[in-house]
């Protein structure tokens, strides 16, 4: 049973550690592995949101951060919540603000009760506490919601991992706790823990099985994909997820490029999320099949070939690599538009290909292979 007698979770196929499931949510079903588009402020940066549907998106992700700042959490509860807000009648899942508060704010001040800080907008005065981020969460009306945690530094010795990952096991009792105060399990919504300790075994261990011990619906792993790379990431996933209930889905939280993602499935991670395909489009990437093309540079300038005929998306079948390339270099908005679709195209793409491998027993093929054809 989860805590949510609205929320379930149930196991298609396995295959090794890898499995796809299906999330039951009042607003629909979450395939598994997923991978979230990130709605930021509101909105997946140069998209429309049936768009983002079409290319199969089950859930995006919102920021507690950025909206309780701006427009604010009362003012979207006011004007009917946040799906209603930014047009997605899907499953929504809001981060806690816990990340952005340390990596863009301001003579910020952490202690036991929370984050004082000040907004990267107008320099105003906020503190962000446990219950203050469920209270922001539940305003914008999330289906799944996160726990507020410290983002522990990298590097960090063994010592600061572990008195930030005990500080953020305290936070998410106190997050569990507001959130149950508010009946928020009956009204619908859903709460994540998220795992801490670095790149520590014994720390995520202890961090993971504390958090068993408050009870989630699901249950997230956090403070990687910063710096420690990827072989470390990986050991350090493949130390905590066995650690984490078969039943409840498992989340990679800010992970990853396409070869992140399958390593970590192969894993047992269920949930993605990252600004990458999104960032990258506006940036002039592309996510292909040939591997990560740069379109400004001058080799597609007379390229009359498609982005990637590999994919069934407009963005990547219907316009040649000569004409991105010049939206680029011209800084045309319709660029931007174009290689955000076809990224996002790339990814949900991907992960009904891994999905299809683990349901075919195949997956360590499929990674082997992906490995080999794939430049990042």
């Amino acid at each position: 049973m989860t805590n949510s007698p609205h929320f379930s979770f149930a196991v298609t196929a396995r295959d090794g550690a890898a499995r796809t499931g299906v999330i039951e949510t009042p607003r629909g079903e979450i395939r598994t592995p997923a991978f979230m588009p990130v709605g930021t402020a509101g909105t997946v940066k140069a998209m429309l949101p049936g768009t983002v549907r079409e290319l199969g998106a089950d859930i995006v992700l919102g920021n507690t951060y950025h909206l309780m700042l701006r427009p604010g959490a009362e003012r979207v509860a006011r004007l009917g919540g946040l799906h209603r807000f930014m047009n997605w009648p899907h499953p929504i899942l809001t981060d806690s603000g816990g990340y952005q508060v340390m990596s863009l704010s301001q003579l910020r001040k952490i202690d036991e009760q929370g984050v004082t800080f000040r907004s990267h907008i107008d320099g105003s005065k906020h503190l962000l506490t446990p219950e203050r981020s469920m209270e922001v969460q539940l305003l914008l009306g999330s289906d799944i919601i996160m726990v507020l945690d410290e983002c522990t530094p990298f590097p960090a010795t063994f010592e600061q991992a572990e008195k930030s990952m005990h500080l953020s096991m305290r936070w998410a009792e106190r997050s569990k706790a507001a959130f149950a105060r508010a009946q928020s399990a009956e009204k619908g919504h859903a709460l994540f823990g998220i795992v801490q300790g670095g790149v520590y075994p014994k720390l995520r261990e202890s961090s993971a099985k504390a958090l068993c011990e408050i009870g989630f619906d699901g249950y997230a792993i956090g403070g990687l994909a910063v710096g420690e790379g990827q072989e470390s990431m990986f050991a350090t996933v493949e130390r905590t997820t066995p650690y984490l209930p078969a039943d409840r889905p498992r989340y990679l939280m800010g992970v990853g490029k396409p070869s992140d993602i399958v390593g970590a499935v192969l894993r047992g991670v269920d949930m993605f999320d990252c600004v990458l395909p999104t960032r990258s489009g506006r940036t002039g990437q592309a996510f292909t099949s040939e591997g990560v093309l740069n379109m400004r540079n001058a080799c597609h300038a007379e390229d009359l070939r498609p982005l990637d005929c590999a994919l069934d998306c407009p963005a990547s079948r219907d316009y040649s690599r000569a004409y991105l390339h010049h939206l680029v270099k011209s800084k045309e908005i319709l660029g931007s538009m174009l290689l955000t679709w076809h990224n996002l195209a790339y990814y949900q793409d991907l992960m009904r290909r891994v999905g299809a491998a683990i349901q075919a027993g195949r997956l360590a093929d499929f990674a082997n292979q992906f490995t080999k054809e794939t430049v990042e």
